[in-house]
């Protein structure tokens, strides 16, 4: 990206302000500057220039050095934009209806769908224990410099950082999200040799995805505010990235992620459970995806699918013996297949002492 452009109104095949409407439709007149030279000095002209999203003027012939202080005024100006622009995403601007973040004020907001992704750093906790404060940092950026550019790369922003944990938002497609989070575990398996060589122990990740309703807005009062997403769906996909750990999977979406995708059937990946996740009342479907597994482990899940989900369709229908047999089987071609574990404790427990009373075919989590 350049740091500014200059144009001329009179130039060939497109006039200069045909030009800056192209411009425009990729980057805010905040982010890239744009100083149009005219020989006219009309201010209907000028007015029409500032409507094609024109930032500066000047009328030639100019002196050298009035266009220098122009170019550094508006490169100045350009670089405290982009500063904003790492703690506040300019994606979030655009949703606002805004060119800077200026404009912005306490309560503005709007709603839209999107497709909410969160990942996490398992067991991060008692690794960092054993870290110093400055090592910490390092490992964090260098594992979040590694990770985010996969967000970027299929129209997502990260809304925010939390600590290891990221969260981020795909307002296009759902399948924008699932690539994202793919890219990001195949990032993570780079990442992963290049600490083994170095004589660290690899790390593992749990994505989270949803796809629902959100606002988008900003909360605070006058003197601090700042940037937040109020949804249920938030809630959701966090609560299933913390569930990742206990099925044993490196990506979970929910049933509304899954069928707002395009072309599902391209993907692999298979029914995992019915759950009652904290703070929902009603059960939620949730998928692995499983594109990102190891080729064996990949391989595995695929042949042993059919089996797994219809011995989960029988385990929800309280066929819990006709269930563990059928678990046990996948558990004879797959051995390290820990929801197929998962089922079979389950399956054994309920048989010995019956479900409880309020039961909706759907397991209460409090992950």
């Amino acid at each position: 990206q350049p740091d500014l452009i200059l144009l001329d109104v009179m130039m060939p095949r497109m006039t200069g302000y045909e030009v800056c409407a192209k411009i425009r439709q990729k980057f805010l007149p905040s982010e890239l500057p744009v100083i149009m030279l005219t020989a006219n000095n009309q201010v209907s002209d000028l007015v029409e220039g500032f409507t094609f999203g024109v930032n500066d003027y000047l009328t030639k012939p100019c002196s050298k050095h009035e266009l220098l202080a122009r170019i550094k005024s508006h490169l100045r100006l350009s670089k405290i934009t982009s500063a904003y622009g790492k703690f506040v995403p300019h994606d979030f601007l655009r949703f606002l209806g805004y060119d800077s973040i200026v404009d912005v004020k306490l309560g503005d907001h709007v709603q839209k769908e999107m497709t909410v992704l969160f990942a996490d750093i398992r067991s991060f906790t008692s690794r960092s224990e054993q870290l110093s404060p400055q090592e910490n940092f390092n490992f964090i950026n260098s594992y979040l410099s590694r990770v985010s550019p996969a967000i970027r790369a299929h129209n997502g922003f990260i809304d925010k950082y939390i600590g290891d944990g990221v969260m981020a938002l795909f307002p296009e497609s759902a399948d924008d999200g699932v690539q994202g989070a793919l890219e990001m575990q195949q990032t993570v398996a780079l990442y992963n040799q290049h600490r083994c060589q170095s004589g660290y122990v690899p790390i593992t990740i749990g994505i989270g995805l949803h796809t629902g309703s959100l606002m988008l807005g900003t909360i605070g009062e006058q003197k601090r505010m700042e940037s937040t997403v109020i949804s249920d769906a938030v809630n959701l996909a966090s609560r299933l990235e913390g569930l990742t750990k206990l099925y044993g999977a490196g990506i979970m979406i929910s049933q509304q992620t899954l069928y707002n995708l395009n072309q599902f059937q391209k993907y692999s990946y298979r029914f995992l459970d019915r759950v009652k996740v904290k703070g929902k009342n009603k059960p939620v479907a949730v998928f692995e995806l499983f594109d990102q597994d190891q080729p064996q482990l990949k391989q595995l899940k695929r042949q042993t699918k059919s089996n797994f989900e219809q011995a989960a369709f029988l385990y929800h229908r309280q066929a819990f013996a006709q269930a563990e047999r059928i678990f046990q089987s996948v558990l004879q071609t797959n051995p390290e297949d820990k929801a197929a574990m998962l089922y079979v404790k389950r399956c054994q427990r309920y048989q010995s002492y019956g479900v409880p009373e309020d039961w909706e075919r759907a397991e209460a989590l409090h992950e």
